[in-house]
């Protein structure tokens, strides 16, 4: 009220000078007081009818076309009084024409400070505001990712795009898209100048080694890192903001990927019915992913997690809506592999082509401190997964095993050594069988439940400290989808009794991956040399069961096959007929919650393990 009462003012000061073709002013002129008294019929006239009319209830941010027409009415209703007393009557020195001149010059103040105030205080503004406000980041690579992505944050209100990098000289110097390209050779002057603490990653088609060299020089700028997803997500331009996420681990592992063997790949898959127990799980669901795009018929979900199942069922539909592939069918069973007719029962309704065995107890810890249930679901839940696929004449058994069964230390290493044991004896034994057994062995798994990777991510969030268990421990890792590929094709090479190894690459420690972590998060480590860091990684000692290093081979010299990521151990197992005395011993005690024989029955049956081993 006090701003419209100023516009009747000012638009009867404006109205004056329009009539009269001179500012009005106290010294010069006697005119200001007929002003004075024109303003305050106006205010007295303006204010009752707008306050009549609503117009001190509307919200302003939400004011459009609807509040213009009821300030315009209330205009009308205010220009009739007026008029009639200066223009029709009329009042001693003061213009005629004021009465026309006052309202229309009111209705364009008052009009504008209403859409000013709409501007402010909603989107346009606002938007701009917060825009300004946003972190800064840079995007590495000018590229169609680049460019992609730098639209695509242009609607983001998350982080604020103020330049490119990219290492080509005919570039530098360059402006696309409104954005300056620097020359990254200068990243940390350009990161001080345009005040960045982020570098977004849109370069998919760089190989391994060139990545890394360009990590390694964003880490010495100290500066965070977060990339884009695969080269797939960009060709069917799914490049969104909400893409982006901390820099991969495997950008680290510094290997190139090997591209799949297409016909592997489809050999046990395309047009097949595929059962995956375990598929809610971190290899199970992958194994799903890489699956439904290899056309099969008929996927059988098997998990005995409700919520688990729940999810890859629903990830499973979604893409199949999205494949725009409707002859998939996706069958979501909940059940456990250890219940022998429920199995005898989804093997014979939906008859398989090929099995992938992927559902275990694999966390360490949890497993040795539940000896019973680990190695009833591990190895009892193989067994009777393996009979009920050798009774309905299952192709093809592919078991998902561990580098941790190769000379174990805890349980779920020996249960795993065990469950491949099973399959050894099973697929030599006396009796004739049609289906082709294999193991698949490899080591850590980046992003699976349970791995150190997202235990890292979240101790770096929480400040720190990141924990390891022991500075000298080194592990071998592979990504998930890498690893779910392999699987696929070493599944296709099986020829009977065959143990897989996956190549991993060179051991990484976990200390230096801790600590590559934190820098490419934009932290510093704390430690002797920086005691004024931001994170320490500190050192807890290893827990019951764990080891300092991992192998893949028990012993001998892995044979090629014809896949150069893939080869095949041949080793030592008891055959069916010693194997199924200890089994059925292992059973006994399992039912009789025997912990102690449990644990002496495992050192026994599985050789070179040692319990509590300090690695």
């Amino acid at each position: 009220m006090l701003v419209d009462a100023g516009a009747c003012v000012l638009s009867v000061y404006l109205s004056f000078y329009l009539r009269l073709g001179e500012w009005v002013t106290l010294r010069t002129n006697s005119d200001i007081w007929n002003i004075l008294l024109v303003a305050e019929v106006s205010v007295a006239i303006c204010l009752p009818i707008f306050l009549f009319n609503g117009l001190y209830r509307q919200i302003f941010r939400y004011s459009g076309s609807y509040a213009l027409l009821k300030l315009v009415r209330a205009l009308v209703f205010y220009s009739v009084p007026f008029m009639i007393i200066f223009t029709f009557i009329g009042v001693e020195r003061v213009p005629r024409t004021i009465g026309i001149l006052q309202p229309i010059i009111l209705l364009l103040l008052a009009g504008g400070i209403r859409a000013i105030a709409s501007l402010w205080l909603t989107n346009p503004y606002r938007k701009y505001l917060k825009i300004t406000s946003l972190p800064h980041v840079l995007i590495y690579g000018s590229g169609d990712a680049g460019r992609q992505l730098a639209a695509a944050l242009s609607h983001s209100y998350e982080m604020r795009v103020v330049g490119f990098l990219d290492d080509d000289p005919l570039l530098i110097g360059r402006v696309l898209s409104g954005l300056h390209i620097y020359d990254p050779r200068n990243l940390i002057n350009i990161a001080a100048s345009l005040d960045v603490k982020l570098v977004l990653l849109a370069i998919p088609s760089v190989g391994r080694a060139k990545r890394n060299q360009i990590i390694q020089n964003i880490k010495d700028a100290k500066l965070a890192v977060q990339t884009l997803p695969s080269m797939s997500d960009l060709a069917h331009g799914r490049v969104v903001a909400n893409d982006l996420r901390a820099l991969d681990v495997d950008d680290l592992l510094g290997r190139d990927l090997v591209l799949p063997n297409v016909e592997l790949l489809s050999k046990n898959t395309f047009k097949k019915n595929i059962l995956i127990t375990g598929a809610g799980g971190s290899i199970g669901g992958e194994l799903c992913r890489q699956i439904i795009d290899l056309e099969p018929e008929v996927i059988i979900l098997v998990d005995q997690s409700e919520y688990a199942l729940y999810q890859i069922h629903q990830e499973m539909e979604a893409t199949i809506v999205a494949l725009q592939n409707s002859s998939i069918t996706l069958i979501p069973i909940l059940a456990s592999v250890t219940n022998i007719e429920q199995m005898h029962l989804i093997i014979r309704r939906w008859d398989p082509h090929i099995i992938y065995h992927a559902a275990a107890y694999k966390h360490v810890p949890l497993v040795e401190a539940n000896v019973i249930e680990g190695i009833q679901n591990n190895v009892i839940g193989t067994l009777v997964l393996a009979q009920a696929a050798i009774a309905l004449e299952v192709p093809y058994f592919i078991l998902i095993s561990t580098d941790k069964a190769v000379r174990p230390t805890n349980v779920m290493g020996a249960s795993k050594r065990l469950a491949e044991m099973v399959l050894q004896a099973l697929a030599f034994s006396t009796t004739s069988t049609r289906t082709l057994f294999a193991m698949v062995r490899f080591g850590n798994v980046l992003d699976s439940s349970g791995s150190v990777v997202p235990k890292f991510r979240q101790q770096i969030k929480n400040g720190g400290p990141v924990t390891v268990t022991d500075f000298r421990m080194t592990r071998y890792f592979m990504t998930i989808p890498e690893a779910a590929q392999l699987v696929i094709q070493a599944g296709a090479l099986a020829a009977g009794g065959d143990v897989f190894l996956l190549d991993m690459g060179q051991p990484v420690k976990i200390v230096d991956l801790a600590r590559r972590m934190i820098e490419l998060s934009g932290f510093d480590v704390t430690d002797s040399e920086n005691p004024q860091g931001d994170i320490e990684v500190k050192e807890i000692g290893l827990r019951p069961g764990e080891k300092l290093y991992e192998e893949l081979l028990i012993e001998g010299h892995p044979e090629k096959t014809s896949h150069q990521r893939i080869f095949k151990s041949n080793e030592e197992f008891l055959p069916w007929e010693d194997l199924q005395v200890k089994i059925e011993q292992i059973v006994n005690a399992i039912n009789t919650c025997n912990q102690n024989e449990l644990l002496a029955l495992l050192k026994e049956v599985v050789s070179g393990y040692q319990p509590n081993s300090p690695g």
